[in-house]
């Protein structure tokens, strides 16, 4: 049984819980632990944090108050979004994997992920985010300490982490699969060789290849490769890395940057059985006779498909394939598409012709122009030129427009093929947000391994704003506010430490009403 009591000791009184109690020898004894004081203004007791967190976990309220001095000294620290970030985190296995896979450094791994979806801002600001943020207890966050950060984590450990990661995510879907650049000015970094990036910018680079759960939206798997290779000459070792990594079984989703002959070949002679579903690219001769064996019969309603509010005309046929394999080939025509597409060429080429007309002398030496016309010098005409349209190369060019081939080795249906071709743009919204949101659309490290970890740390960013992504969508939140929105929203909500006491600041309608859209209470 205990009780509290009060002691004077020099003029101060201080607040102690009594216990009574008998020893083994059935004497009985008593204990006294201190908890807190009176406030010799307001004569209202004032008890420490140790004695209040007790009372908490018991389920019992304490009335606590605080003297002038005590909120002085004080410290407010932004709360929220890292409450949602540690949530997503631990729902997902993620935190668990951090801690078994980087023992030494998860929480700083985890802190600057966090940091760069909450802010954005390059590295070296950190230190000031997680001064004004209550986020896991780590070291400094400094910038030498983030450089000594992004050297110490080898590259077992990240293996490791993809390996556990990929276990946990076990669930059978389809993983998307595409490639990335991303531009450094060092000159220290291997795989950084100069070409034009997909963005169109003559600099040097690094490729990123990601894989990305479609149901989940979640990220699996990356790695980076040397700047100058093309896309499908990458799709190899991606499949080398990621097999027993990832999943026993996957299903790759890839657009027509990875189709080729050897590309196909390679999945299909794969050991692993990989099943793929892949668009066409028509510099293929098996895409363009697919197309001209469906382009007289194909526009009817029967091979109508309605996805969303696109009404395609799709047709599906197992193809052989080199003689050994066939193929599941479906092939689509947009018709709406298609007439976008000609009524675009068209006017096209009717303002050449017209600038043509204008300065029929300039006309004959124009790129664009002797692209599409004819022009000539001609006695007859009073212009002193005769200019015909090259009809022949603007149906050339036609030829393919509203049209799509998707071939898979195990996908036998026309709609299920395009809705999960479809689905892959979460692949293209992930490196967006990567590039973009994450602060790493120019990467601004010097060596090898600070790339990989720089890239690794934006992979678990990725990862966290990937999951918020979809419950924003699957909630319609992004209908009252957008991403950037929402994390402001919850830095919003604070969290007071007042003489060891931590103290939640009441959490707002639109506070609650996200953590409720998430599936987590509000942080107590």
């Amino acid at each position: 049984m205990s009780c509290i009591v009060r002691r004077n000791i020099n003029g101060r009184i201080y607040l102690y819980e009594s216990t009574s109690y008998r020893d083994k020898l059935g004497n009985p004894q008593n204990k006294q632990v201190c908890i807190g004081k009176i406030d010799p203004d307001s004569g209202e007791p004032i008890y420490n944090g140790t004695y209040i967190q007790r009372m908490l976990q018991e389920g019992k309220i304490v009335q606590q108050q605080f003297s002038v001095q005590d909120i002085k000294r004080s410290a407010i620290k932004e709360m929220g979004a890292f409450y949602l970030f540690k949530c997503i985190a631990e729902e997902t296995g993620l935190l668990t994997i951090l801690k078994r896979s980087l023992p030494a450094c998860w929480a700083e791994v985890f802190n600057l992920a966090c940091y760069l979806v909450a802010s954005g801002e390059p590295l070296m600001y950190c230190e000031d985010w997680i001064s004004k943020t209550e986020v896991l207890p780590c070291t400094s966050m400094s910038p030498p300490r983030l450089s000594e950060l992004l050297k110490e984590i080898s590259v077992g450990q990240r293996t490791d982490f993809f390996e556990q990661w990929g276990a946990f995510r076990s669930e059978q879907e389809y993983l998307a699969l595409d490639i990335t650049s991303i531009s450094s000015y060092s000159e220290l970094i291997t795989d950084v060789e100069w070409g034009y990036n997909r963005d169109k910018e003559k600099l040097p680079q690094i490729n990123l290849c990601l894989l990305l759960g479609e149901q989940s939206g979640l990220p699996v798997f990356q790695s980076v490769y040397s700047g100058s290779l093309k896309d499908v000459s990458t799709l190899k070792t991606t499949l080398q890395l990621s097999t027993g990594i990832v999943f026993p079984q996957m299903t790759l989703v890839m657009d027509k940057g990875f189709c080729s002959t050897k590309n196909i070949n390679a999945m299909l002679n794969d050991p692993a059985g990989i099943r793929f579903l892949i668009a066409m690219s028509f510099t293929l001769s098996f895409t363009q006779k697919q197309v001209d064996s469906e382009r007289k019969d194909i526009d009817c309603l029967d091979n109508a498909i309605v996805i969303g509010d696109d009404v395609l005309r799709g047709v599906t046929k197992e193809r052989v394939w080199n003689i050994k394999h066939k193929l599941f080939t479906h092939v689509y025509y947009n018709a709406a598409a298609a007439l976008t597409a000609r009524d675009k060429l068209y006017a096209h080429v009717v303002r050449l012709k017209e600038r043509a007309y204008l300065n029929p002398e300039t006309a004959a030496d124009d790129t664009e122009i002797k692209k599409y016309l004819i022009v000539r010098k001609s006695d007859i005409r009073a212009t002193g030129y005769t200019i015909n349209t090259r009809d022949d190369v603007v149906e050339q060019a036609l030829r393919h427009n509203g049209w799509l081939v998707i071939t898979s080795n195990h996908i036998a249906d026309a709609k299920e093929a395009i809705s999960i071709y479809r689905a892959k743009d979460v692949v293209e919204k992930g490196f967006w947000r990567m590039k973009n949101a994450l602060d790493l659309y120019r990467i601004r490290v010097h060596s090898d391994n600070s790339v990989q970890n720089k890239v690794f740390v934006g992979f678990i960013a990725l990862l966290l704003m990937c999951r918020i992504h979809k419950v924003m969508l699957m909630h319609e939140l992004y209908k009252s506010m957008s991403l950037h929105n929402l994390i402001n929203s919850l830095a919003a909500l604070r969290v007071q430490y007042i003489n060891g006491t931590r103290i939640i600041f009441p959490v707002t309608k639109t506070q609650h009403e996200i953590f409720k859209a998430f599936g987590f209470s509000d942080p107590v």
